[in-house]
């Protein structure tokens, strides 16, 4: 209002009649923890144990470097002397599992940009360790602490947490994440599962053991609507870096011994064996845990459809096939845990379909409330939202002006959700409401202590998990 008026003349006093507006906070902006070829904007290491906002593959490029190479890849090339004088190449390319490096955030980067992702944020814990050495709880869990107090990010990716070496320092890690998340209330945890001893990228293990175990001894019974975990994991379409002086190339002419050599030396004795050798390494799947490739599904579904749409039936890009196949009857182990709840979504690969995202569940998976992923989100969105919104009123008077201005914000903010189809109802009244005010969701002492309630209640909609079929034989009427 303007001052008391000393001088004759017109004056002008605006008067404020509409409430403000929630703002829509972002919903899939995921924080990855791992290790990084380099940490880097100005001066060696600078971004370590610093979490750092990138948009895309050559951003994290920029700043954390490239993958580190495989040293353990051996190439076979055969070659067959057959009718009529004609020749034949056979070339095999291998990796051991056990031989492989356990930094993979670079490869999780790509397959989450490959599957939508957009903004998101990098947490490197240290530099590449020596091929065959242990990854450090201690390390991977000090990352994870440096994003507590990060604002803008609402999921947490470890996709390293698998190459722990023991369940127990993987039960340790993931049981932080999800207690951050409930800290914090405004993120959500993709978890991939720990073999305990079995490799997850081999074909033939036996899976729902694998379950069991994580079930068991992966994760504990503490605030599992926070996150929702996948299986198994993916063979990709990625490329593997590879050092060409330390990939071993064996070399077979019919019953001749056959001649060993590094690709490096390859490239200039024999061009032609060499890019056969190349194209071999090419074709070696990239096997992944899940978790980064779900978190662009997330970042897509919620720019197409919204955070109420559940991540699921979504075709994975970049991925050949799970590692294993699953039947319904192993799903149905997977989906439904009678024991604990615990409640793990299945990747699977469907003919003329790819391989979908088939899960929609949180770990709670016998949570009546929060049993699935859009529902527990959709409301950290709501929270998260309207408490930004709410912030400015603070001491501002406790009174009914103050109650109306946030009660009508408020209610503006749910009207749009309900009107977008993220809450059901025919009418808004069905899908929500609002309360604050004396004698509503206040008492005397209250107001007296400083203390403004605000109460809201949503119907949020669920996903049609099961969809049954009813066919009926009528009998023929004259």
């Amino acid at each position: 209002m303007p001052g008391p008026s000393k001088t004759p003349g017109v004056y002008v006093e605006e008067i404020p009649k509409f409430p403000p507006s929630v703002a829509a906070v972002p919903t899939a902006i995921p924080a990855f923890v791992g290790y990084t070829q380099q940490a880097q904007r100005t001066t060696a290491n600078d971004l370590h144990l610093q979490p750092t906002r990138i948009t895309s593959m050559a951003e994290y490029r920029q700043y954390f470097g490239g993958p580190q190479p495989e040293t353990a890849v051996a190439v076979t090339i055969t070659g067959t002397l057959k009718a009529a004088g004609k020749s034949a190449t056979n070339v095999v390319a291998t990796l051991a599992e056990t031989a492989r490096s356990r930094h993979i955030l670079y490869y999780a980067m790509q397959l989450f940009f490959a599957n939508g992702g957009g903004p998101c944020y990098i947490a490197s814990v240290g530099l590449y360790k020596p091929l065959g050495t242990a990854l450090v709880l201690a390390e991977l869990t000090a990352g994870l602490a440096v994003l507590r107090a990060a604002d803008e990010l609402t999921l947490l990716v470890l996709p390293e947490a698998q190459a722990l070496a023991s369940i127990i320092d993987f039960k340790a890690l993931q049981d932080l994440a999800l207690a951050q998340c409930a800290l914090r209330q405004d993120r959500f945890v993709l978890l991939d599962v720990h073999g305990d001893g079995v490799s997850l990228n081999e074909p033939g293990p036996d899976f729902l053991t694998v379950i069991n175990n994580f079930r068991r001894s992966g994760i504990s019974s503490g605030n599992l609507r926070y996150g929702a975990a996948y299986a198994p994991n993916l063979a990709t379409v990625l490329d593997y870096a590879v050092d060409e002086g330390a990939v071993v190339v064996h070399s077979f002419q019919g019953f001749k011994r056959a001649t060993i050599t590094t690709l490096s030396s390859l490239a200039t004795t024999n061009p032609q064996r060499y890019e056969l050798a190349k194209a071999a390494i090419r074709d070696l799947p990239c096997k992944l845990p899940p978790s980064a490739a779900v978190a662009g599904v997330y970042a897509t579904v919620d720019a197409s459809r919204g955070v109420w749409k559940a991540p699921a039936n979504v075709s994975l890009v970049a991925v050949l096939k799970p590692t294993f196949a699953l039947t319904n009857a192993q799903q149905d182990q997977l989906n439904v845990d009678p024991v604990a709840g615990k409640s793990v979504n299945a990747i699977r690969e469907f003919v003329g379909k790819g391989t979908l995202v088939w899960g929609a569940r949180t770990l709670a998976g016998n949570d009546s409330e929060w049993r699935y992923v859009n529902v527990q989100r959709l409301f950290l969105f709501v929270e998260e939202s309207v408490k930004k919104a709410i912030q400015p009123f603070g001491f501002e008077p406790n009174d009914a002006t103050t109650w109306g201005r946030v009660q009508s914000m408020v209610e503006n903010f749910l009207l749009t959700l309900w009107r977008q189809g993220a809450l059901p109802g025919i009418k808004p009244e069905h899908a929500f409401y609002v309360a604050v005010g004396l004698g509503r969701t206040m008492t005397a002492l209250d107001i007296l202590e400083g203390r403004m309630v605000v109460e809201m209640g949503l119907a949020a909609t669920r996903p049609a998990e099961f969809i049954v079929r009813r066919l009926v034989c009528r009998m023929a009427s004259a």
